[in-house]
């Protein structure tokens, strides 16, 4: 060996703990040491993605609402059913409407997660739709016009077809009473058989759909947020299709069974009330006539 060059003992080389935290599969902090921090979206959202908070909103605003809706169906179909008088059911309606019509129950109960749920909803598909246009790069308009929309489920379909629905309800019972008159004390469920009475084929048909599409959209979308839709059945394949088919006809019958008993109080006895006549009808043919479009004809 020359004698310029000297020998020396082999010695460790520290491996770069970078490159070990990439290659392996658990991470090199051990289970008594504090984890990493959390990372932060782009929002400051922190360890959590712009869908996931979307989500969650959309799912809690439904929690409010669903305890409005319930308080609602009650009064105006199901008390209905039972008594099979538009009187007797009104005096129910306008004992127990304060409750949710207050100054501070309604923005909470009704107009709050309604537009979150609505807005969340909207924000989602529209997150998603960017997010696939960053996957394949597509920059310019004629790139994004080129891609497919995100999928679109039933329940979300018919959401969709519920929000005009819903407005133009809340518009004709809620809005209009409070911009005509100043105030809804006199609009109960006579004030809707009148209308049914005036134009029975808008009026029916246009509920029809409306509890409809309501019925399966509120009872698929509570599936979904208590894990009983068929798509989240985790079984062998066997079982799998077999409780996939189990879960599509529960669902789909506690719908049309929501669907059956709401439209059984509304259409078939409020529907059927009659027009109502002196002072009252013609206060109430004053309030339909201010509708727009429709209370020209």
């Amino acid at each position: 060996m020359d004698d310029n060059m000297q020998e020396l003992d082999p010695s460790p080389i520290a491996d770069s703990p970078v490159a070990n935290e990439k290659e392996s599969y658990f991470p090199l902090h051990s289970p008594s040491s504090p984890p990493p921090p959390a990372r932060s979206s782009s929002l400051g959202l922190s360890g959590h993605s712009l869908t996931w908070w979307l989500l969650r909103t959309q799912r809690y605003s439904s929690y409010a609402f669903t305890a409005f809706l319930t308080a609602h169906v009650t009064n105006v179909s199901l008390i209905p059913l039972l008594t099979r008088s538009l009187p007797a059911s009104d005096t129910y309606l306008l004992l127990t409407r304060p409750y949710y019509q207050s100054s501070l129950a309604e923005p909470l109960l009704v107009i709050a997660p309604l537009a979150i749920h609505i807005l969340s909803g909207v924000t989602l598909r529209l997150h998603r739709r960017r997010q696939t246009a960053l996957r394949y790069g597509a920059e310019s308009r004629a790139d994004r016009r080129r891609l497919a929309w995100p999928k679109l489920s039933g329940t979300s379909a018919l959401g969709y077809v519920l929000t005009p629905l819903v407005l133009g309800h809340a518009f004709v019972n809620r809005v209009l009473p409070l911009w005509v008159e100043g105030g809804s004390s006199s609009v109960g469920l006579q004030y809707v058989a009148h209308g049914f009475a005036k134009d029975p084929w808008v009026a029916g048909v246009g509920y029809a759909v409306f509890v409809a599409a309501g019925s399966w959209h509120v009872v698929w979308g509570w599936g979904k947020w208590l894990g009983w839709t068929p798509e989240e059945v985790g079984w062998e394949e066997e079982e799998r299709e077999r409780g996939k088919r189990r879960r599509w006809w529960v669902l789909n019958g506690v719908a049309a069974l929501v669907a059956g008993v709401w439209m059984a109080g509304g259409l078939g006895v409020v529907g059927r009330g009659g027009e109502m006549s002196g002072w009252l009808g013609r206060q109430y043919d004053g309030l339909y006539r201010r509708i727009p479009i429709l209370g020209r004809w």
